[in-house]
């Protein structure tokens, strides 16, 4: 059950139009999908939701990995990914969500056992009832486990180039960055790219400002995931700003896993002041006990927003989307209406 919010502009950003564009399709699952998931296919993860806020407490972002990748095991059906994805859309459409982008990994279903075509048929069917039931717009982005390294790179660009449906959008790369140098994907990238893909790896979350620059040299970044290292290098924040490639900010993330020390000390504020585009975002949701708007409501702490700043960093997600042409109007006349209501 969601918790009311305090927050002096938490009614206005729950109702707020808003487009969500880092956003992990394992790491949406709602406690009581979890729990569902652990009941199918009994193991170590809690089958009681309530359970689930002590076991996903983090110590470092390698322990993150760790129980997250606990998670993706528990998804080994076509239904499975069905009803995870469907009720992912529920929770973005009770916030007010109009359009996101929901970051997939093939590989580690494919290697579970599920066939290609079926989780891309199951994906595409949640995707379709989510529209017609709740009228949210989801797209995909495919992306490369980085502790699987080139082999399971290899199986992601495979399924995107041969099983990628039409509203398959970008290639990107998670899991860690230690010891995971994004240039060895370059290939990878290369042939998504050719493909119609827009690249949009993670870099800069748990690491330093060079993989940042490592994204964008070898992997043509047109948006990044994080990047928040990128406040410790004032000449990288240039580039961004000149280049205007945007972050993805998921400030509750960034604490979780340690890679923030609080909120208060967040990067948001530098990043922002350098005229580097930002995005809000929620990452893994549920993991981390937080919500988009939640998210929002940080950020209006971090950046002195008020009614009218929120909605301009709702417009910069719209417009920083990979979202079609005529969703982008459509969305940005609901913020501009919703805004003029008194």
């Amino acid at each position: 059950m969601t918790v009311p919010s305090t927050h002096p502009l938490g009614r206005f950003i729950a109702g707020l139009p808003k487009a969500e564009l880092h956003v992990h399709h394992v790491g949406s699952a709602s406690p009581a999908v979890v729990a569902e998931l652990a009941a199918r296919h009994p193991g170590t993860v809690p089958t009681d939701p309530d359970a689930l806020t002590d076991y996903f407490t983090f110590t470092d972002f390698a322990h993150f990995i760790e129980l997250y990748l606990s998670v993706v095991d528990l998804v080994r059906t076509p239904e499975d990914v069905r009803w995870l994805t469907y009720g992912a859309a529920q929770e973005l459409a009770a916030q007010g969500v109009r359009y996101a982008e929901l970051t997939c990994t093939p590989e580690t279903s494919v290697v579970r056992g599920i066939p290609a075509e079926g989780y891309v048929e199951a994906i595409e069917d949640a995707r379709l009832s989510a529209q017609r039931d709740l009228g949210i717009e989801l797209q995909w982005i495919f992306d490369i486990a980085g502790e699987n390294g080139v082999p399971g790179a290899d199986t992601t660009l495979q399924v995107a180039l041969d099983h990628g449906p039409s509203a398959l959008v970008g290639f990107g790369l998670g899991g860690p960055e230690i010891g995971v140098p994004r240039a060895q994907f370059k290939p990878h990238f290369d042939a998504a790219r050719s493909a119609g893909l827009l690249s949009v790896p993670h870099a800069g979350e748990s690491t330093g400002p060079q993989t940042i620059r490592d994204a964008i040299e070898h992997l043509s970044a047109e948006r990044i995931g994080h990047g928040i290292a990128a406040a410790q290098d004032p000449q990288l924040l240039s580039l961004l700003a000149e280049r205007q490639i945007t972050l993805e900010v998921c400030p509750t993330s960034n604490v979780a896993t340690r890679c923030v020390a609080d909120t208060a000390q967040h990067p948001l504020p530098q990043l922002a002041a350098a005229g580097v585009p930002v995005t809000i975002n929620s990452d893994d949701p549920p993991m981390f006990g937080t919500t988009l708007c939640r998210e929002y409501e940080i950020a209006a702490d971090l950046l002195s927003l008020d009614r009218n700043g929120l909605a301009e960093l709702a417009r910069e997600s719209v417009r920083r989307s990979f979202a079609p042409e005529q969703t982008k109007p459509r969305i940005l006349r609901e913020i501009d209406e919703y805004v003029a209501k008194p």
